[in-house]
């Protein structure tokens, strides 16, 4: 199992020195969230990227279906290049608030998931290099030889986690189709609160939905979030260890509660205090 960290708040310079302290603690991945609008998460990753030479970096997560694909495509290969192939990149459709809605309409969840499947084939295809061509409902693109970047280090691709909404079918065989699954239960049994049990009942799932496909599950991952003590390192793997017995691969340590006069000290304390592990 690995485990990596979120940072919930903070700038780019913060982002360097915490990603610098998760990387000398033990940590495998450090992370940052992505607004619609606040602190640019690439930028801060970029500042992480060059403070750091080991530990994996990325999003939690990408709200995928407001981007433009070949936007996120450059920025992803560019900070892969520069990290020596360190990306990590998590994708969902996006929670609906009012920090996003205050500058975009919400399309709906059909028109969302239609958006995530097309930016998710225009984004490889760019990396696949040209030509490339795609043609969908909302994305067109036609094959160029103006300036293209270089593709990302990461072959066949930059590792990519796709939020599954278990047990929906139509939601988890676009996670099963990628490189990792972040769980997140939906349905009338608590939408939200994923139990190791549901992480278990999913892997078996994409197992099966995988194998349809040809696909096993090597170097496939399950992503799990949570909070653990940092003065109780007992206690923290108490914490972890049922999720990795249900198949988890990635514990993410990720207190979105923290307040801001809190944070520094809080971040500090956790990194420091190691990983669960």
């Amino acid at each position: 199992m690995k485990f990596g960290f979120v940072l919930p708040s903070g700038g780019a310079r913060a982002a360097a020195d915490f990603a610098r302290l998760a990387e000398d603690s033990g940590w495998d991945g450090f992370f940052v969230w992505e607004p619609v609008w606040g602190v640019d998460a690439w930028v801060a990753l970029t500042a992480a990227a060059m403070r750091t030479e080991r530990i994996r970096l990325g999003t939690m997560l990408t709200p995928l279906p407001r981007r433009r694909p070949w936007d996120l495509a450059g920025q992803v290969a560019t900070l892969d290049n520069l990290s020596g192939g360190r990306v990590i990149l998590s994708v969902g459709l996006g929670a609906v608030h009012d920090g996003w809605l205050a500058f975009e309409p919400d399309p709906g969840r059909r028109v969302r998931a239609e958006l995530m499947d097309e930016g998710l084939a225009v984004l490889t295809g760019l990396w696949g290099g040209q030509p490339f061509s795609y043609e969908g409902r909302h994305f067109t693109v036609r094959p160029t030889d103006f300036a293209v970047p270089p593709p990302p280090v990461q072959r066949p691709r930059v590792p990519i986690w796709v939020v599954g909404g278990w047990p929906a079918p139509r939601s988890m065989r676009r996670a099963a189709r990628w490189d990792g699954w972040l769980p997140n239960l939906v349905g009338a049994e608590g939408a939200g609160h994923t139990e190791p049990r549901h992480v278990r009942e999913g892997v078996e799932w994409v197992r099966a939905a995988r194998a349809e496909e040809g696909l096993d599950m090597a170097g496939y991952d399950v992503v799990t979030e949570g909070v653990t003590p940092a003065d109780d390192p007992a206690g923290a793997r108490a914490v972890v260890e049922p999720w990795r017995e249900a198949g988890a691969t990635w514990w993410i340590e990720s207190n979105w509660s923290v307040p801001a006069e809190d944070l520094r000290d809080y971040v500090t304390r956790r990194l420091s205090a190691g990983p669960p592990a």
